[in-house]
């Protein structure tokens, strides 16, 4: 069964595969022409949602499954930004390393070396049957300095709460874990599964 992504991240698309490596996991973009999606909504569940039946709209397929994920990183000591920002917070074409740059640019303007942090994902499944929308969460903190260079986006400052290591540092299997996308990655299956999406897997 064909899984169509409503995001060309190659950072989200290798995590996505990897969880869902018993179906086929496919980029929209390969398919077809890749195209602007404004994401105006005011929550992560509202621009999942606008991705996913953008993208569901646009393939003219009524059988497409599409899936689309908007996560962040809210910081306590930022006032719990960038949260639905995270991925334009130091501009519309910034780099990840200029959106974590920012962070620690605002910790240091705030005379902090760490704060509490949490990630959220929403993920929103549009189908024939309409569209379904699970969320998962991470907690811990973020720190003013990236140790490790695995992951992407925010990854490199960002402690799970437990471990004393980076998320830049931690192996693949132990984020998988705890990964928000994971955790709502496997929430969004079971209720594939539910609805009769995996046919016998």
């Amino acid at each position: 069964m064909k899984l169509y992504l409503a995001t060309s991240n190659k950072g989200k698309v290798r995590e996505i595969q990897a969880l869902f490596s018993h179906l086929e996991v496919i980029p929209y973009s390969e398919v077809i022409p890749p195209f602007e999606i404004i994401e105006d909504g005011d929550t992560f569940k509202a621009n999942a949602i606008i991705k996913s039946e953008a993208v569901y709209k646009a393939l003219k397929d009524e059988d497409a499954l599409v899936l689309a994920d908007d996560s962040g990183i809210s910081v306590a000591a930022l006032d719990y930004a960038p949260g639905i920002y995270s991925a334009r917070y130091a501009g519309e074409k910034a780099t990840d390393k200029d959106n974590l740059n920012k962070v620690i640019d605002g910790l240091k303007a705030k005379g902090v070396t760490e704060s509490p942090a949490f990630y959220t994902a929403a993920i929103s499944l549009t189908s024939k049957y309409g569209t379904e929308v699970v969320h998962g969460w991470m907690y811990g903190k973020v720190i003013d300095h990236p140790q490790g260079d695995g992951g992407f986006g925010y990854d490199p400052i960002f402690i799970p709460q437990g471990y004393d290591q980076t998320l830049g540092e931690l192996s693949d299997a132990i984020k998988s874990k705890l990964s928000h996308r994971s955790q709502a990655l496997s929430r969004i299956e079971i209720m594939m599964q539910g609805m009769g999406l995996l046919g016998s897997n």
